[in-house]
Parts: structure tokens; sequence; C-alpha cells
């Protein structure tokens, strides 16, 4: 079955296998539990870029700042890289340690939207992978159906988009042929019958003063 990250499949096999357990387990429902994995995936992709740089830190939030440590004065690359990681870890963390369940299909989708630019820049920077995969996008109508779209993202927002300049226009044409058809339907003042009576009534005094007279 083809997934979002199957890129990483030939870089580490161990996190692939991470990572697409979350994204089924979000097909299935399972948000939190989803929240959780990613959260686990981003603490592994963490210790493995600290490599031999991590010495006594043990918890992921002690690896996290080491690293951003690292990463001080870098690339913006690297700064989102590190704050992606710190958003796996704060909504993993709170799916885990939540009292109640919530449920939350669109933080668990961000969530792995986050992992999945996490993986591109670990593939990149760490496994020296193509710099051409960071031009991949997540497809959120792959991980449901399992099956990849055939449009790419700018052709769904062109398509998108035309749909609603149409719809617009037909909205707008609508609202001109109702106001032209009001305009016509006005009915039109009969000035000439307006004409016809007053007369009458004129014709009829002078005839009943002059038989008075």
């Amino acid at each position: 079955m083809v997934t979002n990250f199957d890129f990483l499949k030939r870089n580490d096999k161990n996190l692939f296998e991470i990572i697409n357990d979350a994204e089924r387990l979000y097909r299935d429902e399972y948000f939190e539990q989803c929240m959780t994995q990613t959260r686990r995936f981003g603490e592994i992709v963490c210790k493995n870029v600290l490599g031999s740089r991590r010495t006594t830190e043990v918890s992921f939030v002690a690896m996290l700042a080491t690293l951003k440590d690292c990463t001080m004065g870098s690339s913006e690359e690297a700064k989102e890289f590190v704050e992606d990681l710190y958003f796996l870890k704060k909504h993993g963390n709170n799916a885990t340690h939540s009292i109640t369940v919530k449920q939350d299909g669109i933080e668990a989708l961000e969530c792995l939207q986050r992992a999945f630019e996490v993986a591109l820049n670990y593939c990149v920077y760490s496994c020296n992978e193509n710099r051409k995969i960071l031009k991949l996008r997540y497809d959120t109508e792959l991980l449901v159906t399992g099956k990849k779209s055939r449009k790419s993202l700018a052709e769904k927002y062109t398509e998108s988009k035309e749909k609603t300049k149409k719809t617009k226009a037909n909205v707008l044409t609508k609202t001109q042929y109702c106001s032209v058809k009001s305009k016509s339907q006005k009915p039109k003042r009969p000035y000439f019958w307006y004409f016809v009576g007053v007369s009458s009534i004129v014709s009829a005094v002078m005839i009943l003063l002059l038989a008075v007279i």
C-alpha cells in the first residue's frame, strides 16, 4: 500500500514503520493514539539527529533543548525542524495524559503533516537523500483512501478557484435575470383611460348644469 512516507522507508525502515502505524491509527479514527505515535516518531528522530552530541539527555524535552542549542544561528529550515518536533512532543503528551477523549481529527492530521515535514528534513539533512523530495506535499486523500491523488495541490486549488468563480457568475446572472424580469413586468399606468374617465365626469357635470339652467 502506498503511503505519504514511502520515501522514508529506504532511509530508515524503523521510523517508517512507526509513522506508518500512526497513519493507520488515523484512518481507523484513533486520533489520540495517532498523536501519541507521532510523538514517539519525533523523539526517535531527535535522538538520531543528535547522535554523539547526546550525552546525559534522556527525556525528549532534554534532547530537544540540546538540539535547539545546536541549531542556534542555523537556517530557517533547521528552526522549523525543531519547532515541528516541539509541536509533536506537546500534542503527543496532551493526547497521552488527557483525562478525557477528544477525538480531534484536525489536530491529529496536523501532527501527521508536521511529522511529514520532519521526515523530509531528516532524510535530506541526516541521510543525504536527494533534495528533490523537499518538494513533496502531504496528500490527505492518500491518507484517507490509500490511493494517491492524480492531481497536485496546485491543480486542486486552481480547480476549486474556477468552481467558485462559476458559482458567483451563476448567482450574478440569476440576480440580473430576476431584476430585468421584475422591471419588464411592472404594470403600465393607463393614462388614456384616466383621461377618458375625467372627460366623462366633466361632460356629465356640464350636462347637469345646462339642464338646471
